[in-house]
């Protein structure tokens, strides 16, 4: 009998915002040198930034670690709203870009949440 183990690409809070992350980049891609450079550069690290987050956590050894950098990825999520928040804003995505992107931002807290009650459930130390 073979024991399974979970994998990052297994957690949901990670599938969302790497396919987010990826997303906001062809998008950023696309624009002018001044936005690209200044709202552009600033909301992908934050984007990217989540799931890097979620990935550095996953491969900590002890709970602390893992949950420490799971709360980091919160506070790239709400760094996150507020630069799509600005896009939006200075008419650099469309209301279907926009909509998108913070319903997917809006996943995530649950998500991650999710990810640190099972991390703190399920390992000893």
């Amino acid at each position: 009998m073979s024991k399974n183990y979970l994998k990052l690409g297994d957690l949901n809070a990670y599938k969302i915002s790497l396919s987010l992350s990826n997303y906001v980049w062809d998008i950023v891609l696309k624009w002018d040198y001044f936005p690209r450079d200044t709202v552009g550069k600033q909301w992908v690290r934050s984007v990217d930034s989540i799931s890097a987050n979620i990935a550095e956590g996953f491969g900590r050894y002890t709970k602390k670690d893992k949950v420490n950098f799971y709360r980091y990825s919160f506070g790239s999520l709400k760094e996150s709203q507020d630069w799509t928040f600005k896009a939006k804003t200075r008419n650099l995505i469309d209301e279907k870009q926009y909509k998108y992107i913070s319903d997917e931002l809006e996943k995530l807290p649950k998500e991650i949440n999710h990810l640190i009650k099972f991390t703190n459930d399920k390992l000893k130390k």
